[in-house]
């Protein structure tokens, strides 16, 4: 067997049964895991398979939110000394706007927006100066996903964080984005500040993009056109020639399938529209902003 990612040594899990109801007393306890032992290898599958109530459920809980928050401090030790590890995990907690006493809890006893606060803080533990999100907010209500974005733009302000924001939602990345990418088959295809792109955007697919976003005043979104792309997304194994956009763009011409255009400010466009595109012929598409 290959060297373990994963090794488990008698691990016990005892839930306490008690009686009384003002003063309750132990008389004895629910052994859901009693000294189990087994390792994982990388790349293998361990299926763990038994009857309601053999503990499968319990074995799957092996970490607290204080042990998932605090983990890099066991990596990093110089950023929270031993004896120190449980307040500053608890600091993060109270950070991101969650009980400190909720540190011996479980994920599951949490909510999905509690859970990404749990992992923002985790992101926090060692004082990043750069936080990557990849779809923070994706499986959120959307009450929720106010809640975290306001505390993303909060800590970006008391920490002096950057962030990469990735994410579908169009309408989300503008709010919190100072700039933003547009990515297209590998390449990236448009980038600006928020206004450039969603005011003032040059490139086709950004321009598709933006039609598709919804508009909440009916009036806008009756007089605005949307643009529907044809054909599939090419295979990124076999990419199209010359610019990977042209086999669904509605201005390709033979220059697209013959030269990769470059990701640069047109020198045809003046002002909020001077940003890089890769176009071959950038314009601004004034029924495409959002």
């Amino acid at each position: 067997m290959a060297e373990p990612i994963l090794e488990v040594k008698d691990l016990v899990k005892h839930y306490p049964l008690t009686q009384g109801v003002l003063f309750k007393k132990q008389v004895g306890a629910v052994k859901a895991v009693d000294g189990i032992s087994f390792e994982l290898a990388k790349g293998e599958t361990l299926g763990i398979v038994g009857e309601s109530g053999c503990g499968k459920s319990t074995l799957a809980k092996v970490m607290t939110v204080g042990d998932i928050i605090g983990e890099p401090f066991e990596i990093h030790p110089e950023v929270a000394p031993k004896g120190d590890r449980r307040k500053a995990v608890q600091d993060l907690l109270d950070v991101v706007g969650l009980n400190p006493e909720y540190i011996n809890r479980y994920p599951h006893q949490f909510s999905g927006g509690q859970r990404q606060r749990i992992g923002i803080a985790r992101g926090l533990a060692l004082k990043p100066e750069i936080i990557i999100c990849d779809e923070p907010v994706s499986a959120l209500d959307v009450s929720v996903q106010a809640q975290v974005i306001n505390l993303l733009e909060q800590l970006q302000g008391e920490f002096g964080l950057s962030y990469m924001f990735i994410a579908h939602d169009l309408s989300i990345v503008r709010h919190i984005s100072d700039r933003v990418g547009v990515m297209y088959l590998g390449k990236m295809v448009e980038i600006g500040s928020d206004e450039q792109i969603y005011e003032n955007a040059t490139h086709p697919y950004t321009q598709a993009l933006l039609s598709a976003v919804p508009v909440p005043d009916p009036t806008a979104r009756e007089s605005r056109e949307r643009i529907i792309l044809s054909g599939d997304i090419p295979s990124p194994a076999n990419p199209p020639s010359g610019c990977r956009f042209r086999t669904r763009c509605w201005k390709a011409q033979d220059r697209c399938a013959e030269e990769v255009p470059l990701l640069a400010i047109p020198t045809t466009l003046e002002g909020a529209a001077a940003h890089e595109s890769a176009c071959h012929f950038p314009e601004v598409r004034e029924s495409a902003a959002a």
